[in-house]
């Protein structure tokens, strides 16, 4: 291609047109990449900083600043530590903000790299503890945050006094903690899946249960340590020498192998969490939620109800905000998303799941931009709900003045004979048993794949049921629409020949047997009975009365187990069957449990054995979930 053709090309994607002369080649990915960057180099003024924090350390800090001087602008702050490349004044970032959204509106966009990350002086602690009570020097997110903001308002020309901060994931972290004893200035922030509570429900553990794939791939690239300031460290994935995760992490063996097979001492993190088997001080120290209190910018929470990895945090964040800041401006958002899916794309599907609506465009211009054009410049109006949630199945967005809503009641769903389930306990006392054996654990999903796919969240769990170390219960089939919303409680009646269980429970919609396949269809996807996951949750037995003081189970005791699951909203349409399936495994998304009680960090092959597990039913000690159903 000549220079006059793609530089007509480069000019064409600038403008977000697609047109193309007839036998012209259309823009590579690079040639968008570097459109996209010509665009902003063309609109904003880079500048970048080493900002001093009040202990003396300085973090790097790019600031895009617009050219057009004709009036001001609020910043828009994000601060992680996954890099703010590119580095160099001369060198741009392919698109700033939350979204184009944002970039065509007009804002000081502000990217900082966290403590001890990449160009960043001092020392990174993964998700640092929140201090309360700090002396003149002694720092945390929150006094980082504090620092940059006062920084930026005396150094740059051309701001109205606002500052917005918001990120996904771990910058979703730093913005929830940068809201905490706030800088005044700090207007606006918007937590969006953000790390919360690393050892209850976020990324690494879900009711002490350790999301093994995802824990020792994400720590195996991020978790390695910076030797000196640089521009180039940075993540690089494990090699696990195979597409079949199911096999890797079996042929590991306990986890006591990871460091001594694959880690060899090169992650400290990892190390540091095999000593902390309970919930005991370390975790509880990087518990934000306690810490959010008095909070004054408005909040913005957002998660997908489908987020592998941070589902819970946006739910928590949002609650305890609830909680401990009445009376603020505290709203919610969860759409149907995976781990950051309502910053990208339509959001019309996941995996084998359709919601007929582009939800991420939805939220990136009817309530993200909305909502810090509001609090930052004054534009528009706050009419966002308390809660705007996206409801499956029905597949509508819904406003609510509470969360869950007022109007919805509790309905408890009995665990019956002949896996049936139903709203009231009835018949003979009973049980159902199955064989629970580590070395044979039950797969998160029927593909292969060395990740936490993300596509769990949605994923056909018939290959589930059918096994038989899975228990299933279901309902007839529905004749009227059945509406599930806010948090699921499990209460299982259980017994066990070993001393410890993993309990392991998902709601699942399953679709009538004329269910029409999906046009078009490229992975040929047979619909009819199509069991969806809706929400499903492990639970770790020996912490059943306590995280701190786990307790072992008494070898044929009855045994209640008692748990939350995160929320849902969803819609059971009629025809459809809401069910129920109870395992002991979900590998390798969950580390397996050796069925003695131990820990299970240091345990060794002979402690791994084939269990018998039994769930009761019956008036009096009957298994059940319950729901909350408008």
């Amino acid at each position: 291609m000549d220079g006059s053709v793609r530089l007509q090309l480069l000019v064409l994607v600038s403008l977000g047109t697609s047109t193309l002369v007839r036998g012209q080649t259309p823009p590579t990915p690079a040639d968008t990449a570097r459109a996209s960057m010509e665009t902003v180099r063309a609109n904003y003024t880079k500048h970048e900083f080493q900002i001093p924090m009040r202990d003396g350390k300085k973090l790097f800090t790019a600031v895009y600043v617009p050219k057009d001087e004709t009036q001001t602008y609020p910043f828009l702050l994000n601060r992680t530590p996954y890099s703010v490349s590119p580095y160099g004044v001369d060198n741009y970032r392919e698109k700033l903000g939350p979204s184009d959204l944002f970039q065509k509106s007009g804002y000081i966009f502000v990217y900082q790299d966290v403590r001890g990350r990449w160009m960043s002086e001092g020392t990174f602690l993964n998700v640092r503890p929140h201090k309360p009570n700090k002396g003149p020097t002694d720092f945390d997110e929150s006094t980082d945050t504090y620092d940059t903001i006062e920084f930026l308002l005396k150094k740059i020309p051309g701001h109205n006094g606002r500052v917005g901060q918001g990120g996904i994931s771990y910058p979703g972290f730093n913005s929830a903690a940068g809201m905490i004893d706030a800088h005044p200035a700090l207007k606006a922030s918007s937590p969006q899946a953000p790390v919360i509570d690393w050892f209850i429900g976020d990324d690494f553990h879900h009711n002490g249960c350790l999301f093994l794939a995802h824990a020792f791939n994400f720590m195996s690239g991020f978790g390695k340590e910076r030797t000196e300031i640089s521009r180039t460290f940075g993540r690089v994935p494990f090699d696990h020498q195979t597409p079949d995760g199911y096999q890797f992490f079996l042929d590991m063996g306990p986890l006591a192998n990871a460091d001594k097979k694959y880690l060899k001492g090169t992650i400290s993190f990892w190390n540091e969490m095999m000593k902390h088997g309970t919930y005991d001080e370390f975790w509880q120290a990087m518990n934000l939620a306690p810490h959010l209190k008095n909070i004054k910018p408005a909040v913005l929470n957002v998660g997908g109800f489908f987020d592998a990895e941070n589902l819970y945090g946006p739910l928590a964040c949002y609650k305890a905000t609830e909680k401990l800041s009445p009376g603020g401006n505290n709203r919610l958002v969860m759409g149907p998303w995976d781990h950051g899916g309502w910053s990208r794309g339509a959001g019309d599907g996941l995996g084998n799941a359709r919601f007929n609506s582009k939800t991420a465009e939805y939220f990136r211009e009817k309530i993200e931009l909305p909502f810090f054009e509001f609090h930052l410049k004054g534009k528009g109006q706050d009419n966002l709900a308390e809660a705007t949630v996206f409801e499956t199945g029905t597949n509508i967005w819904r406003r609510y003045d509470t969360w869950p809503p007022r109007d919805s009641r509790e309905q408890k769903l009995f665990f019956l004979d002949k896996g049936s389930l139903g709203t009231r306990s009835a018949g003979a006392p009973g049980s159902d048993s199955y064989i629970s054996d580590p070395a044979k654990p039950v797969p998160f999903m029927e593909n292969t794949t060395v990740k936490m796919d993300y596509h769990y969240m949605t994923a056909d769990q018939r290959h589930a049921s059918r096994r038989p170390d899975v228990l299933v219960y279901q309902t007839p089939e529905l004749t009227q629409d059945l509406t599930v919303v806010g948090p699921v409680t499990v209460d299982l009646f259980v017994s066990t020949t070993g001393t410890d269980a993993d309990w392991v429970v998902k709601v699942v919609d399953v679709f009538p047997a004329d269910y029409p396949d999906y046009d078009p269809n490229p992975a040929g996807v047979k619909m009819g009975n199509y069991q969806m996951l809706i929400r499903g949750e492990p639970f770790r037995g020996k912490f059943r009365n306590s995280f701190t003081r786990p307790e072992p189970f008494e070898p044929g005791k009855v045994t209640k187990v008692s748990f939350t699951m995160p929320d849902i909203n969803h819609t059971f349409r009629p025809g459809h069957r809401l069910m129920v399936q109870v395992q002991s495994s979900w590998f390798p998304l969950v580390d397996r449990n050796p069925q003695k009680f131990c820990d299970i960090y240091s345990a060794n092959e002979a402690d791994f054995s084939r269990q018998t597990h039994q769930v009761h039913r019956g008036p009096e000690s009957g298994s059940s979930i319950t729901v909350r159903v408008k």
